[in-house]
């Protein structure tokens, strides 16, 4: 089906979503049956409908959105974050140097941004985010959720960093541009360094505990010394010293 270039073009020029940051073969497919499902030909005929269409439009968004995580996934965790972590954090430093690992779709480094919004301006937020999933990644570059992803979002931080699109919502540039998305193997590839904070939560879960025990130790060489070390709800480390990781709070470790 031609006209597929075209197609991505209009778009981005309607809603600033970048198709091509989907991999090519699998979105164009996915596209192709919405068309077909409309009993339409062609990409052209299909961007038509979706622009005096409000239902048709409205299901092209919703088909583009992230189902399965969550922005401030386990809220208590993001409070104890914003009111104890963050501030001790920035006595140290003005400019945190934080690493989101196996970071999918995105939710996790945009809620650090967010969440470090209430102590610094944008243009001095920086987190690098990892995956090794690179669709994923490029649902990221994309910024493109739905209803139920925000849920866990302040109503302030809805408002003032998402612009609704159809039945979804777009993450502002604003916030994008405090993330920088990488593909990496948290198995097999070797791990930056300097970080001040690692955020690696809901992935341990699923390796082995000789994996597990491996990331711990490269995890650890990775903080500077005072660093924190985040991890999912399901995932409290049994006796961090074994890693040299101190217990700050639930689910919060650091590096002396």
């Amino acid at each position: 089906m031609e006209g597929y270039d075209q197609f991505k073009d209009k778009i981005f020029a309607k809603t600033k979503l970048d198709l091509s940051l989907y991999k090519e073969r699998q979105m164009k497919r996915r596209i192709e049956s919405l068309i077909s499902r409309h009993g339409l030909m062609d990409f052209e005929s299909y961007y038509k409908l979706l622009n005096t269409d409000k239902a048709s439009f409205d299901e092209f968004i919703n088909y583009l959105t992230i189902n399965v995580s969550e922005f401030y996934r386990n809220p208590s965790q993001w409070d104890t974050l914003r009111s104890d972590i963050f501030p001790a954090l920035l006595k140290r430093t003005k400019r945190p140097k934080i690493w989101s690992a196996a970071c999918s779709t995105g939710e996790e480094p945009y809620s650090l941004v967010m969440c470090l919004s209430e102590f610094l301006p944008l243009r001095d937020i920086k987190i690098f985010a990892v995956d090794f999933d690179e669709e994923a990644i490029g649902k990221a570059k994309i910024g493109m959720y739905n209803e139920k992803s925000i849920k866990n979002v302040p109503p302030q931080y809805v408002e003032k960093f998402f612009e609704p699109i159809g039945r979804g919502f777009r993450i502002k540039d604003e916030v994008k541009n405090c993330v920088e998305f990488k593909k990496m193997n948290l198995l097999r590839d070797e791990y930056p360094k300097g970080f001040d904070m690692i955020v690696c939560r809901n992935v341990m879960i699923y390796f082995t505990e000789e994996a597990k025990d491996e990331m711990y130790k490269k995890f650890y060489a990775s903080l500077v010394s005072d660093g924190y070390f985040f991890v999912g709800s399901t995932e409290q480390i049994i006796q961090p010293q074994r890693y040299k990781f101190e217990s700050s709070k639930t689910f919060f470790y650091y590096k002396r």
